[in-house]
């Protein structure tokens, strides 16, 4: 097995079910489980960025507040950031970073700590260098708190 090929078909995997407007009972196990796999596998990869691992510790908490669990979407939220922040990683990430905490927290009814994560991600979505991501970034804020 190709781990790297792996982990990166599974996180891709659970993009497509994020995205399914339909999901069944079964499709949130799957993309859960899926999110978890993918983001393990990529601990195991040689070579493996930190980047690599913020991005799946934030797909795993989007994944956890879709499924309105706010306290693991809160702590994989929280991993990432701290991934983001210890490396120095910016641009996007830094923007998702927000996003995942403001995402989590807003799941969890905290709606002070929401909008303060929301904003710091939107001024975060400045910094990201090409327009195409940093119009994405911001879209996808819009949800969180109205």
């Amino acid at each position: 097995m190709d781990v790297k090929k792996t982990a990166i078909a599974l996180f891709n995997g659970t993009w497509d079910l994020i995205d399914k407007a339909d999901r069944t009972l079964a499709d949130d196990a799957q993309m859960l489980h899926s999110a978890h796999a993918s983001y393990y596998l990529w601990s195991q990869v040689e070579g493996c960025q930190p980047v690599n691992l913020a991005r799946g510790e934030w797909q795993v908490s989007h994944v956890y507040a879709l499924l309105g669990m706010g306290a693991p979407a809160l702590l994989f939220a929280k991993t990432s950031m701290d991934t983001i922040q210890q490396n120095g990683i910016g641009d996007f990430d830094l923007a998702f970073g927000y996003e995942a905490l403001a995402r989590a927290y807003a799941v969890l009814g905290d709606a002070d700590k929401a909008a303060e994560n929301k904003t710091l991600g939107l001024q975060a979505c400045q910094a990201i260098a090409k327009t195409e991501d940093k119009d994405y970034a911001i879209s996808q804020f819009a949800d969180i708190l109205g």
